[in-house]
């Protein structure tokens, strides 16, 4: 019997998500760093829920549905509930507030950070598990708590280095959006989905223009790849409404004020203003100037009605932070980098769980994208990593093993990041290719000669890598530090710090010129 090869198990990673190097994961670190700090000088506290919830706890409320499983990542628990894993942050925090509603202190102020899942379609920039970073505020039902929420992002987008101008908190209202959508004959239980997928389409428009989202208005849309996805079928006048709302720069682009609240566009003027338009507009101007005392012009925070943002659970005010810089994407076309984080009121989640009205508000900063326009920026990353010190192995036997550990251990309690090498030792030119390849700054070398005299080498393995071009001061400036020292044992961590140090002024020179 012929024994069957062994096939190889291809290693394959899953579309949509990515790995993580430890840069990326050490700028993400650091960038979370200073937005917590923004969110606790407010009086933010933090919160954490699980990665999965109870999926009808989580409820249908993607902006985007193009799965079969609407968009979640579902398994069956034992006890035949299906649990899915979370879609955003805040859907999870209103479970949570719901649990606990008899116990935590309302207004209920929190942040959390965290990974979520999107069961859907994977492209360019678009992953099924990417990080959030959300602050909320629960139990507050005045728009002073949106207001707020407002000035915290641009304050949060500074404190990450990114210049007034460069961005711009843009807020509207769900119930202008709302009244719009009433003044178009869809109101009522019955258009829900339709509401939801006009909605939707709106949303789009950064991404597809005026003309893509009038596709989705109308008979519907079929991207690059040949998906087709059916439209909302409104009137051609319908649609061109809405269309004003989304070329518009400013509300008051829409409205005549002196002719008793009026549209004054050719398409809008064509419907009537109601409650729910007024309503949303007059929120709009208290958010106005609530922010405008605090001394946030327009400049950092402008009132916007192409803000739509996608989830159906907004009730009033939504707000996105968008960057107004230059980037290529990935068809080599130069476009402003966009929207890096939004949220909004939703004062309809927690009340599925209670039946009694809970408003609050919040958002959620895409940490991953966020990061991506901060290192387009240089305003992350930059923070110097040294790579650790390397002792060396020159013998393999359990008491010179011991002696090295030895040296590393005391290298790292003095704080020097260290490492002994864990390969194969007999080769010692490996070594120091890997010392090489890891970018070590020094390599502790100590033989059986050394051993006996109670002295170590330190190798400068960065010496040889100088940048050509330096003045000559700099050069005999360099020149005066040997490649290799011996010194005493005991002198290995003050000689360690001493040549680390020279190391960092040389770092330091080549900055300044």
């Amino acid at each position: 019997m012929a024994n069957p090869k062994t096939q190889k198990l291809k290693a394959r990673l899953p579309r949509g998500f990515v790995d993580r190097s430890a840069s990326d994961i050490r700028a993400t670190e650091e960038m979370v760093a200073r937005i917590r700090a923004v969110y606790e000088l407010y009086g933010f506290d933090p919160v954490e829920t699980p990665m999965f919830e109870y999926t009808d706890c989580l409820g249908k409320f993607l902006p985007d549905t193009d799965r079969p499983n609407a968009g979640v990542f579902s398994v069956q628990d034992d006890d035949e509930q299906w649990m899915s894993l979370r879609y955003d942050l805040t859907a999870p925090l209103a479970r949570h507030v719901a649990e606990h509603i008899n116990d935590i202190q309302l207004p209920f102020r929190s942040y959390r950070a965290g990974w979520v899942f999107r069961n859907e379609k994977p492209g360019p920039g678009r992953f099924r598990q990417f990080m959030q970073f959300d602050a909320d505020t629960v139990g507050a039902p005045g728009v002073q708590a949106d207001a707020e929420m407002c000035m915290m992002m641009a304050d949060t987008m500074e404190a990450l280095g990114i210049q007034r101008g460069d961005y711009l908190i843009r807020v509207n209202n769900r119930k202008v959006l709302d009244g719009v959508l009433e003044a178009i004959g869809l109101a009522g239980d019955d258009n829900g989905e339709r509401r939801l997928t006009v909605l939707r389409a709106m949303d789009k428009h950064d991404k597809f223009g005026s003309e893509g989202v009038r596709l989705l208005l109308g008979e519907g849309r079929k991207d690059e790849s040949g998906d087709f996805t059916k439209g909302a079928g409104l009137s051609e006048t319908a649609i061109e409404a809405i269309l004003e709302i989304l070329d518009a720069s400013a509300i008051d682009d829409l409205i005549d004020y002196s002719n008793d609240f009026t549209f004054k566009t050719a398409a809008l003027s064509k419907f009537a203003i109601n409650q729910h338009f007024q309503e949303g507009f007059a929120e709009l101007k208290l958010i106005s100037d609530l922010v405008k005392a605090s001394g946030y012009m327009s400049d950092r925070i402008s009132i916007d009605p192409s803000v739509v943002r996608g989830l159906e659970y907004y009730t009033g005010p939504v707000y996105e932070a968008e960057l107004l810089f230059d980037v290529t994407n990935e068809k080599g076309e130069v476009v402003q980098f966009g929207s890096v984080g939004g949220g909004g009121r939703y004062d309809g989640l927690v009340k599925r769980f209670t039946g009694r009205d809970v408003p609050a508000t919040g958002f959620s900063i895409g940490v991953s994208r966020l990061m991506t326009a901060l290192k387009n920026l240089g305003k992350l990353g930059q923070e110097e990593v040294l790579e650790p010190v390397l002792v060396t192995v020159m013998d393999g036997d359990g008491e010179a093993l011991a002696r090295y550990q030895q040296m590393t251990q005391t290298l790292r309690a003095a704080g020097i990041r260290a490492e002994m090498y864990q390969g194969n030792w007999k080769k010692f030119g490996n070594q120091l290719k890997y010392a090489d390849k890891r970018g070590c700054p020094l390599a502790i070398i100590q033989g059986s000669d050394e051993r006996a005299a109670g002295e170590v080498q330190i190798k400068d393995l960065i010496e040889g890598k100088r940048l050509a071009g330096e003045i000559a001061d700099n050069v005999t400036w360099r020149e005066s530090r040997p490649a290799q020292v011996t010194v005493a044992e005991a002198d290995l961590v003050d000689a360690v710090g001493r040549l680390l140090e020279s190391q960092a002024e040389d770092r330091r020179r080549q900055i300044e010129g």
